[in-house]
């Protein structure tokens, strides 16, 4: 082992990139950052049933779009059959390991005869001193575990954590077929990776002795480990598809920004202080493991939306414009390339703080790409009525004589009307509101006027002097 940190991330590919996998990336990838180290992304896809290119793809678009950089790989355990089976056989030569030809009918029957006497459920070592090969059987290839002490894990999150040995199993690290089990090709991945710190989720905490033990039985030195508490939803049960959206590629299609999601993330479990927003540079500067909680950490919806929307105000327009393209192409609003970034950013900027996620947004920009508008049908009957009929007919007339469409002169435009009627602004405001925009909640309506242009002011005004006098 090099004095060089070297930490990796190791997804099955069985599924999308999940929130919990994605917070394991990132605390490995900010502890290479900040100790200079190496990042290796590590494809464990050894499930050849339920692993599909599919999901790799997936997880690797999504741990770019991230901006998880990794430096080595993606490596796939599937092309590295042969060099598991080295290390077993080095195994079994130096006496670590031996063949086991108990049948499945077998185990079970033991295992049962283990429960009924209260004995705990594990290989009852018939094979373990074995000394002729039983003729006709496929064996598998079993570690051969210390029965007595215990095996240490000084974590480096949770402490010192002891494991009896007489708790452990001899378990399975080559199948019958040849093929190799997951705790020796995570140990042996680990092995010939160089990896110094394995931080992970504290489900693979039970793992991390019985991997002890094969480190010590291929002699090399063992990693530091690091295990993360889990991520729970609001009834504390562990994160699942029932408390809503749960891979990174739906949180993206749903419209929140990478940034806020890695900030996010890095708060279930981590504190540094009273501070809630993070950039990546502060992230990689004041990460430690020390300050990692050892309780799992329960995922709240509305606070991920009070953050995404913090880093949607505080984007710069012109990023926010191409970043909500997508959203407007899927809903049809715009074709690539058919809108002006300059417009759609002065547009965006009207609408940042009102929006939590970029789907809404999109939403929102609506009523100023669409030509035309569907009226919410109660702020319709309040405000396009004949009380506000001649102030709309004097705003139309106004706006399509003036030669200077800026917002100095709608709003003397605007003042004129309203002393003229002796009214208040809101009276002319907020039909003007409904006539552009269909509801009653928008920007200021000056600001709306401008983004929407002279044209396009002009003729919903006379779309709503129209409604007025049909109904």
């Amino acid at each position: 082992m090099t004095g060089k940190i070297r930490v990796r991330f190791a997804p099955s590919p069985t599924g999308y990139l999940h929130i919990g996998g994605a917070r394991t990336a990132l605390f490995n990838w900010l502890y290479a950052k900040q100790n200079n180290g190496t990042f290796i992304l590590r494809i464990e896809d050894t499930d050849r049933e339920r692993s599909t290119d599919q999901f790799i793809e997936a997880i690797i678009d999504g741990m770019r779009w991230l901006g998880f950089d990794w430096d080595e790989g993606p490596f796939r355990q599937t092309e590295r059959f042969p060099t598991y089976r080295k290390y077993a056989e080095k195994l079994m030569k130096e006496g670590n390991a031996y063949y086991c030809y108990c049948s499945p009918e077998e185990l079970e029957a033991s295992r049962k005869e283990a429960m009924k006497e209260g004995r705990a459920l594990k290989y009852s070592g018939k094979c373990r001193n074995l000394r002729e090969p039983v003729h006709g059987v496929s064996p598998v290839v079993r570690f051969r575990m210390p029965q007595d002490g215990a095996t240490i894990v000084d974590d480096l999150i949770k402490g010192r954590v002891e494991f009896s040995n007489e708790q452990l199993d001899d378990l399975i690290i080559l199948r019958s077929d040849g093929t190799p089990t997951y705790n020796l090709t995570v140990v042996v991945d680990d092995v010939d990776m160089g990896i110094t710190h394995v931080i992970r989720g504290d489900d693979h905490l039970n793992n991390t002795p019985r991997q002890i033990q094969i480190y010590r039985g291929l002699n090399y030195s063992i990693p530091k480990f690091a295990h993360l508490p889990m991520i729970l939803g609001s009834d504390k049960a562990r994160l699942s598809k029932r408390h809503g959206a749960t891979s990174v590629t739906a949180y993206r299609d749903m419209g929140y920004l990478s940034d806020a999601l890695v900030n996010y993330l890095v708060r279930l479990g981590w504190s540094h202080g009273d501070q809630e927003i993070f950039t990546k540079e502060e992230l990689i500067k004041y990460f430690s493991f020390e300050n990692v909680g050892k309780a799992a950490a329960v995922f709240n919806p509305e606070k991920l939306d009070w953050l995404n929307a913090q880093y949607i105000m505080n984007s710069n327009p012109e990023d926010l414009a191409s970043l909500v393209m997508p959203f407007l192409i899927k809903d049809g609003l715009v074709k690539e390339g058919r809108i002006d970034i300059k417009w759609l950013s002065d547009a965006v900027k009207t609408l940042q703080e009102r929006s939590k996620t970029l789907l809404e947004l999109a939403s929102s920009l609506r009523y100023y790409i669409s030509e035309d508008i569907e009226y919410n049908e109660k702020s319709r009957k309040k405000f396009l009525n004949e009380k506000s009929l001649p102030l709309l007919l004097e705003l139309k007339d106004g706006l399509a004589s003036t030669a200077d469409f800026s917002a100095r002169n709608i709003e003397d435009i605007f003042k004129s009307i309203v002393e003229r009627h002796s009214v208040k602004l809101g009276d002319l405001a907020q039909p003007v509101r409904v006539a552009m925009t269909g509801g009653t909640a928008s920007p200021g309506i000056f600001e709306v006027l401008l983004i929407l242009g002279k044209e396009k002011a002009v003729r919903r005004l006379e779309k709503a002097l129209e409604t007025i006098r049909a109904s």
